[in-house]
């Protein structure tokens, strides 16, 4: 805890983080912390929890995140919430999504909150109920939070950091001085949960006086949402009674629901803004503190947990030492523009779902681009929280590394919008290792596997000017990339590859989840039979045959159902080259690795294949002579040696979706050199 503990104070601060919130945002942070060893308190203004469900939806990343945190056996586990909608119009969010939580997943927000507060707990999370903050003061080394205990009394807590999780009217956000540009509401929804009464299920159905929505829950309450036409918020933010609910649905539907009791009521509207910046000295924002939405669909609770997992993660790194300062500075670079995103699909989303008949031809449009797949693909990745901005986040162990702007804001509408290049193919939402891809195939692998949307570690054991080259390519292009350093072929090689490589996806994902293990690193003998030494032969076999081994044994923790192990061979192992003996029984090796793993793998639909590379001009000296690329050329039917891209793109085929249907297989990739 040095950085709770900083030279600046003759006493510590009380803890480490105060949270203001004990909603599920705060809780999950609180959690989070907690679990990292990090001293935390949480003040919540309610003495009791309310017993409503504003929220009732989880998408793919916040379950994958529970997931991760050992929770959702805790949840029941939740059952899947069935299709999704896009602005009221069908959509499938299981379409192709790159995740092990497809889909959306009902669980009302009273169980979420009672899983982490039980979970917090657990972990010595204190939960102080009835405190209502009313000052705070910030000082080099601490922030001074001033509160009204449940008994009227004053009082003060130290902490190195503040944060504010406190909802849409944060007392932290106003007492903080953050900005909050947005624009005002224009439409207000009515919602409520009623019993005694049957009404028929509808889906955003539409009247010629408003939309309705309905749908009953397993323990007989039914969830109603309508809205009329404009209809704007009262002037006084009064919230409407149970009555009035009915008068709408009625006007409406037609349907008198006068006889139905209420459980709760309650309006929204679709009112916008986001916190200028997600921190300011020791105090942060997350969760609806940091930015305001229409809560259509859930996104507005995924996005706040999904906050909360990544300051949780960035705090413990600093406090523990293990980061600079730079690691919470990239808590905004990361998730502003996630939010912006998030905030602008939603009002997209409003109008379309709230809008009158002057919105029925756009919706129409809309309707027939959902029948395309890659449209269903991107819009399913996007709410379930799939496609993250690139963030920057230095290392959480070792120097620390200043984080650099990467996007450059510009001011449109109501608020800070941030322009991006974006990478949308195949492979986005998905995590790729290739191994050697500082240079030659393994680079352009990289490369290729980035501009299909995969986040790539890029791998080197020495070369580490060559990797950041290849992570700079990357993200020149938009793409998403970190460099990892091990040595291969030596004792210790995979548990320190995989402790950086899950350290660098936990900082960019909130997970170790490997999709795609790309084998490529190797090294060449070039010496002819009688010359090989056993030293020489036991260093091959280490690099190029025992490291993939180990290295596929040690993912199967991190592989998902569904995932993708390409190992690179050798035409060598289909003709001779007596040079490259050695070289080429490491190869054989491979390609047993493949067919065997292919069988062991299958019942997870974990596809394991071999590439087997020809020449190909991978930058070496002898490619700069004409003569030798002439002759070395004659070996393929297409008469030209290979370029790193002919087997880049080999490799990018068989980690997509549309290899499927391969396993086992070697796929030639020398350009026809075994048909000679």
């Amino acid at each position: 805890m040095a950085e709770a503990r900083a030279a600046g104070s003759a006493e510590a601060p009380d803890v480490d983080v105060a949270v203001v919130g004990a909603g599920p945002v705060g809780l999950l942070l609180a959690g989070i912390l907690g679990r990292g060893g990090v001293r935390v308190t949480v003040l919540e203004r309610l003495t009791e929890p309310t017993g409503e469900s504003r929220a009732s939806i989880l998408h793919a990343r916040t379950m994958e995140i529970l997931d991760d945190l050992g929770l959702t056996e805790r949840f029941g586990p939740p059952p899947n919430a069935g299709p999704g909608h896009f602005g009221g119009i069908p959509l499938d969010l299981t379409a192709a999504v790159p995740s092990r939580f497809p889909g959306q997943w009902k669980a009302p927000q009273t169980l979420v909150e009672t899983v982490l507060s039980g979970w917090a707990a657990g972990l010595g999370v204190e939960v102080r109920r009835g405190y209502t903050v009313t000052g705070l003061a910030e000082t080099a080394d601490r922030v001074r939070v001033t509160a009204t205990g449940p008994d009227g009394v004053r009082r003060e807590f130290t902490a190195a950091y503040l944060v504010g999780c406190d909802g849409e009217r944060s007392t932290v956000r106003r007492l903080g001085g953050f900005a909050f540009p947005g624009s005002a509401a224009t439409k207000e929804l009515l919602r409520a949960d009623i019993t005694g009464v049957e009404i028929p299920d509808r889906r955003f159905e539409r009247h010629p006086n408003g939309v309705a929505n309905a749908r009953r829950g397993p323990d007989g309450v039914t969830r109603l949402m309508v809205h009329e036409y404009g209809r704007v918020p009262a002037p006084d933010g009064a919230p409407p009674d149970a009555d009035e609910v009915g008068r709408v649905w009625k006007r409406v539907t037609g349907e008198d629901i006068g006889g139905a009791r209420a459980v709760w009521v309650n309006a929204f509207h679709n009112a916008c803004g986001q916190a200028a910046r997600y921190r300011r000295g020791r105090v942060f924002l997350a969760g609806d503190a940091a930015h305001a939405q229409l809560p259509v669909g859930g996104q507005a609770l995924n996005l706040g947990l999904q906050d909360a997992a990544s300051l949780g993660e960035k705090l413990t790194a600093r406090i523990a030492g293990r980061a600079d300062d730079g690691v919470l500075d990239s808590y905004h670079a990361e998730r502003h523009p996630a939010g912006a995103r998030v905030l602008g699909y939603i009002e997209a989303q409003a109008h379309l779902l709230f809008g009158g008949p002057e919105m029925d031809a756009l919706r129409a449009v809309f309707a027939e681009l959902l029948t395309l797949a890659p449209v269903r693909t991107h819009l399913a990745t996007t709410i379930g929280g799939l496609d993250g901005p690139r963030p920057l986040v230095p290392p959480a162990a070792g120097p620390a590394v200043a984080a650099g702007p990467a996007e450059e804001p510009t001011a449109t509408g109501p608020f800070t919008r941030t322009h991006r290049r974006t990478t949308m193919g195949k492979l986005t939402g998905r995590t790729a290792l290739v191994t050697g891809s500082s240079r030659g195939i393994g680079r352009a692998t990289a490369i290729r596997l980035a501009r299909e949307g995969a986040l790539v570690a890029v791998h080197c054991s020495r070369d580490i000017p060559g990797a950041d080259d290849t992570v700079a390519t990357i993200e020149k292009e938009g793409g998403r990339s970190f460099a990892v350093a091990a040595e291969l072929g030596v004792s210790g090689d995979v548990h320190a590859l995989f402790l950086e490589l899950e350290r660098g996806l936990k900082e960019r994902t909130g997970t170790a989840t490997l999709d795609i293990l790309v084998n490529n690193a190797g090294v060449m003998g070039g010496v002819a039979p009688e010359d090989v030494t056993p030293e020489q032969f036991d260093h091959l076999f280490a690099v190029n045959a025992k490291a993939p081994f180990f290295l596929l044994q040690r993912a199967l923790r991190n592989l998902p159902d569904g995932g993708r192990v390409i190992n690179i061979s050798s035409g060598l192992t289909r003709f001779a080259n007596p040079q490259e003996v050695a070289y080429a029984m490491t190869k054989g090796a491979i390609d047993q690795l493949t067919l065997h793993y292919a069988k062991y793998l299958g019942p997870r639909n974990i596809t394991v294949n071999s590439v087997g590379p020809g020449i190909t001009d991978n930058g070496a000296p002898v490619f700069d002579n004409p003569e030798a690329v002439a002759e070395m050329a004659r070996y393929s039917v297409f008469e030209r040696v290979g370029e790193t891209k002919d087997v880049a793109d080999v490799v990018a085929f068989l980690a997509s979706d549309d290899a499927r249907w391969i396993t086992g297989s070697y796929l030639d990739a020398s350009g026809g050199t075994l048909l000679r």
